[in-house]
């Protein structure tokens, strides 16, 4: 496979499971090592409450955040250490850019948990849980959901998840997302559902968020990436530390481009990418972008094993 592009993409919210990673923590020490240096980092004990819940605790997106990172950033670190083969791009899914910044040394990882636990307190206290709301449009062209969203009026309510064709997640003021959804169903969406999600990502609501997250990142440092990642907010690759500051702060209140992102993988001959990090998401979202992109997702040891092998 030497003349194939790979990409690792990364996960974001609602991949986690309580469970998840079992059989590599149970089995790979370099996985439950991770875990405990994230564990140190937070000051509790994440591995207990990845391996045994309770659920609405790793639900809270303090603690979900720092959970998806470790996990990805585990699952990684074994790729590297069986000699897996250094992928020509990293990307990541929302939170899942946190994880791309460890993967390509930008960010220490006990930085990276630290700040993501913040970044979850941020998004959480610039909209008090229940205020804010997020839901998923299904069968819907991106200029029909935008139309839905103008539906909310003075109500906020903007399209902030690019994710497939046909699949554009929605988010902002409780209000607003009703009245959005109610659109988009007479628009003619096959579905229009509401995410158990704590805080509205990714839109305007979350500008406060990024401020304290700003002031945060000022205070961290950040090195040259050694892999590109391509962001969220425009889909391009940067390696350059200012550049991927700044996108970092707007990513908070600025849509996710993850069609893009994926369609600029392949345009610059990406055709192998692996999910790494827990669950499937990513996989079959890229099946729908772009059906020539083989995506193999590495939580499981049996595939992580295969993608090895096929190295």
């Amino acid at each position: 496979m030497s003349d194939s592009k790979r990409a690792f993409l990364f996960p974001g919210q609602g991949s986690q499971s309580v469970g998840m990673l079992a059989e590599s923590i149970a089995n790979e020490a370099l996985v439950a090592a991770t875990f405990n240096e994230a564990s140190e980092a937070l000051g509790y004990d994440l591995l207990d409450l990845v391996s045994n819940g309770p659920e609405d605790r790793l639900n809270a997106t303090e603690r979900t955040q720092p959970a998806i990172l470790t996990a990805s950033v585990a699952l990684w670190r074994l790729w590297t250490d069986r000699q897996g083969a250094t992928p020509d791009y990293l990307a990541g899914h929302s939170l899942g850019e946190y994880s791309a910044l460890v993967a390509a040394g930008v960010l220490e990882f006990a930085d990276a948990v630290r700040l993501v636990e913040k970044r979850g307190q941020f998004m959480q206290s610039a909209v008090p849980a229940g205020e804010g709301a997020m839901a998923a449009i299904i069968g819907l062209s991106d200029e029909q959901v935008l139309e839905a969203c103008s539906a909310a009026g003075s109500d906020v309510c903007e399209a902030v998840n690019f994710n497939a064709p046909g699949q554009v997640v929605i988010a902002g003021s409780k209000a607003g997302v009703d009245k959005g959804m109610a659109a988009a169903k007479e628009l003619g969406a096959k579905r229009a559902l509401p995410l158990a999600v704590s805080a509205p990502s990714h839109c305007v609501l979350m500008k406060p968020a990024a401020e304290s997250l700003a002031a945060e990142l000022a205070s961290i440092d950040l090195h040259t990436a050694q892999i590109p990642i391509v962001q969220n907010v425009d889909a391009r690759a940067y390696t350059q530390v200012d550049i991927l500051r700044t996108n970092l702060v707007e990513q908070l209140y600025r849509p996710v481009q993850w069609v893009k992102t994926v369609q600029n993988l392949a345009a610059d001959g990406v055709d192998t990418a692996y999910e790494c990090g827990p669950g499937k998401v990513l996989a079959g979202l890229v099946k729908r972008i772009d059906r020539e992109m083989s995506v193999t997702p590495l939580e499981q040891p049996a595939s992580f094993a295969e993608a090895l092998s096929a190295e």
